[in-house]
């Protein structure tokens, strides 16, 4: 019968770690990936086709949206995480091999603990454990269930080994019961697993009326029974809330599975988990393992230069999927500072606050990002995070734990806001020599946005399309603009001139009124100065004399 899709048969690849050889449950994982492998794997897939840009408004928005589920940098800290999930993994498995009998006495074990109803019961007392626990802890919106996502998609969840007949599940994820009950702890174990094998675990185990100690001894035999390379737990954190005895009866738990049953665990949480661990893990019996990784915001540029290169890095990726078009190519510094003061550096900030921005600046007609507009924007759709990122802004660790959940709320209905906001083509007028012609249509439509005069566009779009049938529609778009603004006739009765003060924020960028429509007349000069528009007579004087 044909494996389920999320299922592959074992295809062994003997490895060259001593420890590592000879053991099936390791030797059927991928390779171990070098750091490029790692970046290339981690990296998040976004479709830019610079054609897009010219685009009707609204196709554009679904495209740039896109960018808040596709779009994914990897970080140091993103490369750290994956090279503790490979080591977390193996070593795992040396202690649980299928090949030598080892994993048949933990099974034994877990026997032992179903049929007695207690985690401290075993068979084999020499049935040792390899496992270890790894807690990572960071404000929401830092990329944690991201990464963890992006890392194990590089493993195959599933892997049937034919020759043993056996079925083993490399990672399981569960999210923390809101309540802090061990029980539905349980039940959301098995009920991940029947997602994943299409088991019935949940019906057979949880129907019952079994005790707390019988259902936890279930969960760790089912748990060496396929095998689970590491199990996930997220939203940790939910335990600091329990109500009393939760806490320290599921951290016991936790502790069994990795010291008893040897199983890695990943614990994932916001700093409200913080007090958790420093208080329950402090000591040498939990204290095993590979530690904790704190995912703080990124820093700020200017504490250091590896921060700084990082902090460029990212924006530099990110500023290239832009669909407007009269964009910059080049990430402005004032802008890219503005953007980190606003964000703080919280990953998820930063792209919400892009993707909002390219949103607001598509249906204002401007077609750039502007540090004046992305302000906007954060005054605008990012209320909700003020306290967070103020807090941040402070640098106070007091004000900063008050705030360890950095959420935007209902970002959907933002989306489809400003999305709504976003105003069809100005004119969808056809003449006799259009009919059916989609690209002759789309090519006036865009050129109407762009503030050229309706009635000279007109046989500039048939002659365009007479004599360059065969160009995409940027190259005619260029060529069209090209022969508008044609010498031939005079500057000054160009339409350019007439815009209204109100639509000088959608000028070219070396635009006088441009200029003076991102700063004003107080800040004018600078703008001038730093655009290199300012002769300094002064200067000139004293290098000349």
């Amino acid at each position: 019968m044909p494996l389920p899709k999320n299922m592959v048969t074992a295809v062994y690849e003997p490895s060259c770690i001593p420890q590592y050889k000879d053991n099936p449950l390791i030797e059927a994982l991928p390779p171990l990936m070098n750091t490029e492998k790692v970046i290339c794997n981690l990296l998040g897939e976004v479709q830019f086709d610079p054609k897009a840009v010219f685009a009707e408004g609204r196709e554009r928005a679904h495209v740039i949206s896109s960018l808040l589920d596709n779009f994914f940098q990897p970080l140091t800290a993103h490369i750290q995480l994956e090279e503790k999930v490979s080591i977390m993994m193996r070593q795992g498995y040396v202690g649980r091999n299928l090949a030598d009998g080892s994993l048949n006495m933990h099974m034994q074990n877990g026997y032992e603990r179903v049929m007695t109803g207690t985690l401290e019961a075993f068979k084999f007392e020499h049935a040792k454990s390899t496992a270890s626990s790894l807690s990572l802890i960071g404000c929401s919106g830092s990329g944690k269930t991201t990464t963890v996502a992006r890392i194990f998609a590089t493993y195959p969840q599933v892997i049937y080994h034919k020759e043993y007949n056996f079925t083993q599940i490399t990672y399981l994820k569960i999210d923390c019961p809101h309540d802090g009950t061990l029980k539905n702890l349980c039940i959301q174990f098995f009920r991940a697993i029947d997602r994943v094998l299409h088991t019935d675990y949940e019906t057979k185990y949880t129907g019952k009326r079994h005790g707390i100690e019988k259902l936890l001894a279930m969960m760790s035999q089912v748990a060496n029974l396929h095998a689970i390379g590491v199990l996930i737990i997220d939203e940790i954190q939910h335990l600091d809330r329990r109500r009393s005895g939760g806490v320290e009866k599921m951290l016991n738990f936790f502790v069994t599975l990795v010291n008893t049953i040897g199983l890695p665990v990943i614990f994932v949480g916001t700093p409200k988990a913080r007090p958790i661990f420093e208080k329950d893990l402090r000591s040498a019996r939990r204290g095993a393992g590979l530690g904790a990784l704190i995912w703080e915001p990124m820093k700020d540029p200017d504490s250091n230069p590896r921060a700084q290169k990082e902090w460029q890095a990212f924006t530099n990726k990110l500023w290239k999927y832009q669909w407007l078009q009269k964009r910059d190519e080049t990430l402005n510094e004032d802008l890219r500072a503005h953007w980190f003061n606003l964000s703080q550096g919280v990953l998820d900030i930063v792209v919400k606050l892009f993707v909002l921005s390219q949103l607001r600046a598509i249906s204002t007609g401007i077609e750039r990002i502007t540090p004046g507009l992305m302000q906007q924007v954060y005054d605008d759709e990012l209320q909700p995070v003020h306290p967070m990122l103020s807090a941040l802004r402070s640098g106070d660790p007091e004000r900063i734990a008050e705030y360890s959940d950095l959420i935007v709320p209902n970002i959907d209905e933002k989306l489809l806001e400003l999305t709504a906001s976003i105003r069809p083509p100005a004119r969808t007028t056809q003449v006799s020599f259009w009919e059916g012609n989609s690209q002759a249509q789309r090519l006036y439509n865009l050129l109407v946005g762009m503030e050229c005069d309706e009635d000279r566009i007109t046989p500039l779009v048939e002659r365009v399309l007479d004599m360059h049938p065969d160009l995409s529609t940027s190259q005619m778009i260029a060529i069209a603009l090209e022969w508008y603004e044609s010498p031939s006739k005079p500057r000054s009765s160009q339409k350019a001139k007439s815009v209204p003060l109100k639509k000088w924020h959608t000028l070219n960028s070396e635009d006088l009124r441009f200029l003076f429509s991102q700063s004003g007349p107080d800040e004018m000069y600078e703008q001038l100065k730093q655009n290199s528009m300012i002769f300094e007579v002064e200067d000139w004087l004293r290098k000349s004399g």
